[in-house]
């Protein structure tokens, strides 16, 4: 198979330093492998993706040396392709509404006989408050949050789970037991989107061919999801390397609030290229 990988930003805002070195190592390392680069929008959150911020990507990348096959994928313009998934794991009995908000989760968490809430990859662990609710013989409601059922589609599956974690070629390994308490019912549908990150991100890496993920260390708990959901629908097994995270003097990774070290701000001050991979270490 050809090496290919991708760099998936969302463009909720500017790119910075962190995702410089993300975009130009998956790159390099596409190119020694001589392999593929693709780039993915990843634009579901319609009620904060802008033009302007997309546009922007393509525009930093481009001056960054980073090429890509065009044209780059968008997710807004999968959704039917997510439907379909969600459709059949709510045939399957896995999913289930949820109509928890998020101060209802918490308070079902921080009641005194629970103790302190327990978090996971995905935020704090639902509590199940909405699972006795699930009913897959009635169609699967739309604009309404679905919730997979972790026990029930664990239960599905055959163990062990793992993957390879390629930054130190050691073999991680999850049980059923670990995604039932250490995750929790996820949400693969959320209201306001009609699909999630999760959802989104193992069905589109299949949908491009995508064999390496080359991604930040902050995404590799979630790892373990996308593994799951892989085997749920029968989805190929991308190999991943999670790299180091770039930090602020204070040591706090970079976020898109940090637009002190946006790209776009260094190219304004005559930073070139080669001044940016110094900066991240290239």
């Amino acid at each position: 198979m050809i090496f290919t990988t991708r760099f998936a930003p969302s463009p909720t805002g500017p790119l910075h330093l962190g995702h410089a070195y993300s975009a130009l190592l998956a790159h390099d390392i596409a190119r020694a492998e001589h392999g593929r680069f693709l780039l993915r929008i990843e634009d579901i959150d319609r009620t904060r993706a802008r033009a302007i911020w997309e546009t922007q990507i393509y525009d930093d990348l481009t001056w960054l040396g980073v090429s890509w096959e065009q044209p780059a994928m968008r997710q807004s313009d999968r959704q039917s392709d997510y439907d379909t998934a969600l459709d059949d794991l709510w045939a399957s009995g896995l999913l289930y509404p949820c109509h928890c908000t998020r101060a209802d989760i918490s308070a079902a968490t921080s009641a005194p006989q629970e103790g302190a809430p327990q978090l996971g990859p995905d935020g704090v662990i639902y509590p199940g408050t909405c699972r006795p609710h699930l009913n897959p013989a009635v169609p699967r409601p739309r604009d309404t949050a679905l919730r997979l059922d972790m026990a029930k589609a664990c239960a599905s599956l055959v163990e062990p789970f793992e993957f390879t974690e390629l930054s130190t070629n050691e073999i991680v390994s999850f049980t059923a037991s670990d995604m039932i308490n250490s995750v929790g019912d996820i949400v693969l549908a959320r209201r306001d989107m009609g699909t999630s990150y999760h959802l989104s991100v193992v069905l589109d890496d299949a949908e491009q061919g995508i064999t390496n993920v080359i991604r930040g260390k902050d995404l590799f708990e979630a790892t373990q999801i996308h593994i799951l959901l892989q085997k749920l629908l029968g989805l190929p097994h991308p190999q991943y390397l999670h790299h180091r995270l770039i930090r602020d003097d204070a040591g706090k990774r970079l976020a898109k609030r940090d637009d002190a070290r946006a790209i776009s701000l260094y190219r304004t001050q005559g930073a070139t290229p080669q001044d940016i991979r110094e900066m991240v270490g290239l």
